[in-house]
């Protein structure tokens, strides 16, 4: 299954894929390079399709859990000042996004949307330390009784150019529902309260919407 951000791009890459091949058959009388332009097309379609794939995934609903924003490997793990929301020390959790993993990103926990804001910005790579705060991005703010608030932060990369954030201020959103989509990848930075219990360790790879990432003492 498709995820509906990439239906549009997953048509025109098929059209353009499929016209080259046709002209590669008629118009190409060297074989080998026919062969070569013909299975680059093939890959370059499979490739789309890899990108925009959104496994269906039954997430463990439990209000004294986070889980995984997104699939990825956890880059970094440290106390931050969080300076556009919460104005203090956080506990921030970094998950990179090759452009193999699922980009879909998924609410970490159930309760209300208090705050979403987009940000223009650059495109350097997703693990520079000032992409945070430079390249294009997303914050999102959610709210519940358990954790109180944990904010979310998409953030775009050098190959990504546009993110998607469904998560509007005032929406009443449930854990593991689809919350955006990063197109081709990236980053998501979670931004937890200081003390905050940790299920994983730098260097982890997590599967989004089902593996938990932090729980209530």
């Amino acid at each position: 299954m498709f995820h509906r951000e990439g239906y549009k791009i997953i048509i025109n890459t098929f059209l353009i894929v499929s016209t080259i091949a046709v002209v590669a058959e008629y118009y190409i009388n060297i074989e080998w390079l026919k062969m070569i332009i013909q299975t680059a097309a093939l890959i370059l379609f499979i490739l789309v399709l890899q990108f925009f794939r959104n496994p269906k995934r039954r997430t463990p609903k439990n209000e004294k859990q986070l889980i995984a924003p997104v699939d990825g490997k956890v880059v970094i793990i440290q106390e931050v000042f969080e300076k556009e929301y919460f104005k203090d020390q956080r506990l921030q959790v970094s998950i990179f996004m090759s452009p193999l993993n699922v980009h879909v990103t998924r609410y970490t926990m159930s309760g209300s949307v208090v705050f979403s804001k987009y940000h223009p910005g650059k495109y350097l790579v997703a693990w520079h330390p000032k992409s945070s705060e430079l390249n294009e991005r997303t914050t999102v703010v959610l709210k519940n009784k358990s954790f109180g608030e944990v904010l979310y932060r998409q953030i775009a990369g050098a190959v990504a150019r546009r993110i998607v954030n469904y998560a509007q201020e005032g929406m009443e959103i449930v854990q593991g529902e689809d919350a955006g989509f990063i197109k081709f990848g990236s980053r998501v930075d979670l931004f937890l309260p200081i003390g905050t219990k940790l299920d994983i360790s730098l260097g982890d790879v997590v599967k989004g919407g089902v593996q938990p990432v932090a729980h209530l003492p």
